[in-house]
């Protein structure tokens, strides 16, 4: 792919589940700039991220999608309101739009990735444990698994 992202940007037309989830997933990077990363199961291969984002009617994906991009520009690197410290490594991508509130959780990884762990649609004040919980998991996940994001 090329130097930039526009593949994220076919995301309006009428492209498959499948098609959409492959263009993401290949979220350009080079040598010199940071990569973003979808947690998958070990398991299974299942990127609940990847889900919950191709779920997201067309406008919310589009917003999800430029934040994802402006913290990878930002080598995984803001500050609030758009991220937020959880615990040891992992930050919360904070989007916010029409009164949703989606978080991603994620942190950085060795070569400049980001992975993105896990997301969720926040409907309280506080963060659920349960969530940070598989926040967790999934980092612990990562770093037993870490040929899967090299």
């Amino acid at each position: 792919m090329e130097g930039n992202i526009n593949a994220l940007y076919f995301l309006g037309s009428k492209l498959s589940t499948n098609k959409v989830l492959t263009r993401i997933s290949y979220m350009i990077y080079n040598n010199d700039e940071y990569r973003v990363k979808f947690y998958q199961d070990s398991e299974s291969g299942h990127s609940h991220v990847l889900e919950y984002i191709d779920e997201l009617p067309d406008k919310e994906k589009a917003k999800v999608l430029k934040y994802i991009e402006f913290l990878r520009k930002h080598k995984g690197r803001l500050d609030e309101p758009y991220s937020k410290h959880i615990k040891s490594k992992i930050r919360e991508l904070r989007v916010n739009f029409a009164g949703k509130r989606h978080r991603i959780f994620y942190f950085t990884f060795v070569k400049k990735t980001i992975i993105l762990l896990h997301t969720f649609l926040k409907k309280t004040k506080k963060t659920p444990p349960s969530k940070i919980k598989r926040a967790k998991e999934n980092y612990k996940d990562v770093l037993s698994n870490k040929e899967i994001y090299e």
